[in-house]
């Protein structure tokens, strides 16, 4: 018998399997699927998981507050929590900078909400008291991150330091007006006058934490008003 004709074998390369066969397919799909990891947008609202880090260090401080503690109130991964705020003390940082920057812009209206300066201080006083007397409030980072650090960290003391610049010339701006105007005695210090009131303000965000009524803080906000006529 004769040896059978070889059939000639059709070889047909797909585009799809001259990928396959390029030496370099794996590192093209690879760094396409990274590619479509690093523009994919957050899955967080940046401003949203800070107030919460903030609410957590007010009630918590530095130290209490955990870093899984972040995550969880944050509702973020780890690794989104070093991508977008670095660390805890950077995060702690930025949150103590928001924190400080509110709440003295919330006073600073309250100072100048009214012509006359003495029931702008009331206002101002009287509204921290109102605000620090209801159960849901947190507690004061500002004052947290004073007693927890001292002047022991130089980030957090300068920080402060900055914040309670702003108030104390916010504070003897407006004590000037009022012995100008004759709402408050002319023998009233206005340095002096602004550390008190920048004392009345602390003393009623602890004597809130200690559970002191609204009406309490209310009172001594009055008796603060009161010494300055």
């Amino acid at each position: 018998m004769g040896r059978a004709p070889r059939v000639p074998v059709l070889r047909i390369r797909t585009q799809a399997s001259q990928q396959l066969a390029h030496p370099d397919f794996l590192d093209i799909s690879v760094q396409n699927y990274y590619d479509c990891l690093v523009a994919r947008p957050k899955e967080f609202d940046r401003d949203t998981a800070l107030q919460e880090a903030v609410d957590l260090f007010c009630n918590h401080g530095y130290e209490g507050t955990s870093t899984d503690d972040l995550l969880q109130a944050m509702r973020i991964s780890r690794q989104s929590l070093y991508d977008t705020f670095g660390d805890k003390r950077q995060l702690y940082l930025e949150a103590l900078q928001q924190y400080v920057a509110n709440s003295i812009a919330e006073q600073v209206r309250a100072l100048n909400s009214t012509t006359s300066v003495l029931t702008g201080l009331e206002a101002a006083l009287l509204a921290f008291a109102s605000k620090s007397g209801t159960p849901e409030a947190p507690g004061c980072m500002g004052i947290g991150a004073t007693c927890e650090f001292g002047v022991s960290d130089r980030d957090v003391t300068a920080l402060i330091a900055t914040a309670d610049k702003t108030l104390q010339s916010s504070l003897e701006r407006r004590i000037r007006e009022g012995k100008a105007s004759g709402e408050i005695s002319s023998e009233v210090s206005p340095r002096a006058a602004a550390q008190f009131i920048k004392a009345t303000f602390a003393g009623i965000k602890i004597a809130a934490r200690g559970g002191a009524s609204a009406a309490s803080l209310r009172e001594i906000a009055q008796m603060a008003i009161s010494s300055l006529k």
